[in-house]
């Protein structure tokens, strides 16, 4: 899996706690670009946190990348958040990247952790500016609508300067613009390439900030031989992690079928501008492993070699 273009692929750890190392491990001898994880503090199923999972990764790895995808960041006071994200990439050697999102989807974790669910967004915001002042090392002082402090210093600051690339997900609006304001990245879930696409235009004309935005695509999976049953382990598994019904979506916003068809709806998304691709297993515990194999030797490296050949011809 090395070599071709520079888009990124990674992987959601299919596990929650008790097996992260092995994971990690495997993973990076597959030849993964990105180790994802993402977090609830509760939910329908056994989900672990991204930072501890991500710690214990960077432990026994020295080339994969280390995505939180994502931290639900409201549920973090921002002087905590800037300073554990600033330890994950010390402890990782600067491979951490710093994937939010706000949540929302399960109020209850909100009450437990004493946050309105109603002020997820602009907590969010306030947060992001205040992390990214954080991560310079500097004596920072802020007074703003959820947090105030004088003259705190953040140290050791991140390995990365200025800080770990941000990546902003969401669905909406509100998340594009807070992408085009604070984000390195953006990365929707539930996208059809067309709406990604559509996504990234709009986050450059409303971009706040000098650098372009880089785009990202966080794809709901699940590679098997046989079509018919990857969409029933996908329906399956979505509708138990969301308690939803997910049949009509499965064509449009998931990459679902055999290594042909993943391969085809893999490369719609990088040519609807995604450089980063993570897949999240739509699969049965005792089959996410399998697929993310399959994956891992059978459509990656095929998409590589598409984006390579493209590259060669257009050279």
């Amino acid at each position: 899996m090395t070599g071709g273009p520079s888009v990124r692929f990674g992987s959601v750890i299919t596990v929650t706690d008790e097996r992260v190392v092995e994971t990690a491990r495997a993973m990076e001898a597959q030849g993964w670009d990105i180790l994802a994880t993402g977090e609830h503090v509760s939910f329908n199923l056994p989900i672990a946190n991204a930072f501890v999972s991500l710690a214990a990764a960077a432990a026994v790895t020295t080339k994969l990348r280390l995505m939180s995808s994502v931290a639900l960041l409201p549920l973090y006071p921002a002087g905590l958040a800037a300073k554990m994200a600033a330890a994950l990439d010390n402890v990782s050697g600067g491979r951490f990247l710093f994937g939010i999102g706000v949540g929302g989807e399960n109020p209850r974790e909100f009450d437990a952790c004493g946050v309105p669910v109603a002020e997820r967004g602009s907590r969010t915001d306030e947060s992001l500016e205040v992390i990214r002042r954080l991560w310079s090392g500097e004596d920072v002082s802020h007074e703003g609508r959820h947090y105030a402090f004088e003259k705190v210093r953040i140290a050791p600051a991140p390995v990365q300067r200025p800080g770990p690339p941000i990546w902003v997900a969401g669905r909406k609006d509100a998340a594009m613009r807070r992408a085009a304001r604070h984000g390195d990245g953006w990365m929707p879930y539930m996208y059809s390439p067309e709406m990604l696409a559509e996504s990234l235009a709009k986050v450059a004309a409303w971009r706040e900030r000098p650098e372009p935005i880089e785009g990202g695509a966080y794809l709901w999976s699940c590679v098997h031989e046989d079509t018919a049953t990857a969409v029933r382990y996908a329906e399956e598994s979505l509708g138990k992690t969301y308690r939803q019904d997910f049949s009509s979506m499965v064509d449009r916003y998931l990459v679902v079928g055999d290594p042909d068809h993943a391969v085809r709806r893999t490369l719609d998304y990088i040519d609807a501008g995604a450089t980063t691709v993570i897949f999240g297993a739509a699969a049965p515990r005792a089959y996410a492993e399998r697929h993310v194999e399959m994956l891992a030797t059978e459509v990656v490296p095929r998409i590589r070699a598409e984006l390579a050949r493209r590259q060669v011809a257009h050279a």
